[in-house]
């Protein structure tokens, strides 16, 4: 009996070992390098120019990077939330300095001409719009405009302006000396907001949360709202680590400051769901929990080691 179960155990930590190599081998993500005309932006005088460095001192208040694909429908929405919320700001900070990246990853419809054409009709002279040559996915586009921020503090939000802009002001607060503030749907960490959500989406979120737990990402309720703030420190510490370029990033993100000993503070943001999502609820939930089994096991194995 004692031999049965020996082998038995042999057997199945063969098989884990097995398939934990076909996981590495064919799902770890590789990153491409950074083609020469993605290094420049356009502005509203249609003039290219180079995009800075998140190693260069920072020269504006506040970086907001927008991963665009194919969201020549929704983008507007989200550019007039921003404009509203600037607009308020500067009544207050007459001198707040700000630059709006949209990083239009490889789309196929007009996501890059409608961002301009919004900045040239209302003068806004701080937006820079990026065009990938070939889509990376929201993760790439995120840390390629990360990467060629000029904040003190730095932005992500999601194209399609689910998140209420305003609320960036709570994770403002919460940024400070290096931090990192995330915004959170979850239903146990709101207090006073609003959340939109289906129930299939609901049910989503419970499992992969709990999957997400389960492989060593303990204390975030909400891993993948796409509202992140990160301060500049923060930001030099986590992105140039980064290998995920699709929707599994903002896991790696959170692995990468737990790692550092970055504090990440979840907070509560008012959100509703929008019509249009690029996200296969099968496919890509299948993909993402590949993606984040090989994240995990190249991080546990030292085959991804995190740079100084």
């Amino acid at each position: 009996m004692l031999e049965l179960l020996v082998s038995a155990f042999a057997g199945i930590a063969a098989l884990v070992v097995v398939c934990s190599g076909l996981v590495i081998r064919f799902k770890s993500p590789q990153p491409r390098m950074r083609e020469e005309s993605e290094n420049f932006y356009l502005g509203i005088d249609d003039r290219r120019q180079r995009l800075g460095d998140l190693n260069d001192d920072a020269s504006v208040d506040l970086s907001i990077v927008v991963p665009a694909y194919n969201e020549e429908a929704r983008l507007p929405v989200l550019l007039e939330d921003i404009r509203k919320y600037i607009n308020s700001r500067r009544q207050q900070e007459p001198h707040f300095k700000y630059e709006l990246l949209v990083m239009d990853d490889g789309s196929k419809d007009k996501t890059l001409t409608v961002a301009i054409e919004y900045a040239k009709k209302h003068k806004i002279r701080e937006l820079k719009a990026v065009r990938h040559i070939r889509n990376r996915g929201k993760g790439g586009a995120v840390t390629q405009g990360v990467m060629c921020s000029l904040g003190r503090y730095i932005l992500f939000c999601d194209a399609d302006g689910a998140t209420q802009f305003s609320d960036i002001d709570k994770l403002l607060s919460k940024a400070e000396h290096g931090a990192i503030a995330i915004g959170s749907r979850s239903n146990q960490a709101l207090t006073g907001t609003v959340v939109e959500r289906s129930h299939i989406r609901a049910f989503l979120q419970w499992g992969f949360h709990t999957y997400v737990t389960m492989l060593g990402v303990h204390g975030i309720r909400d891993t993948q709202c796409g509202f992140k703030l990160f301060s500049r420190e923060a930001a030099r510490r986590v992105f140039p680590n980064m290998h995920v370029e699709r929707f599994i990033f903002d896991v790696e993100i959170l692995l990468l400051a737990k790692y550092q000993n970055i504090p990440v503070v979840e907070v509560p943001v008012n959100w509703h769901e929008v019509a249009g999502s690029k996200m296969s609820i099968v496919r890509d939930s299948i993909q993402m929990a590949l993606d984040l089994l090989a994240v995990r096991l190249n991080y546990l194995l030292g085959n991804w080691k995190i740079k100084d």
